[in-house]
């Protein structure tokens, strides 16, 4: 299995945290390895030249997402 991988973002949507050191916590559509793009939460380095671990989601899967977090109260 190759170690290697490419990615592209097509479209950045937001970030809501910045770490002291710079990096933001965002919410992209990302193409890895050039298959169809999905929405994806991670923290990247100020020119997004490292990136940190993530979650990858289908529109399905962020819909339900956004659902249950409409549902809970947050403290």
């Amino acid at each position: 299995m190759s170690d290697s991988f490419s990615y592209e973002i097509t479209k950045q949507l937001g970030s809501f945290s910045t770490s002291k050191s710079g990096w933001t916590t965002e919410l992209n559509k990302i193409s890895w390895s050039g298959r169809p793009a999905k929405y994806d939460i991670r923290s990247w380095a100020p020119e997004h030249e490292k990136m940190g671990k993530g979650i990858t989601l289908t529109a399905e899967e962020l819909k339900a997402l956004r659902e249950l977090l409409n549902s809970i109260e947050i403290d």
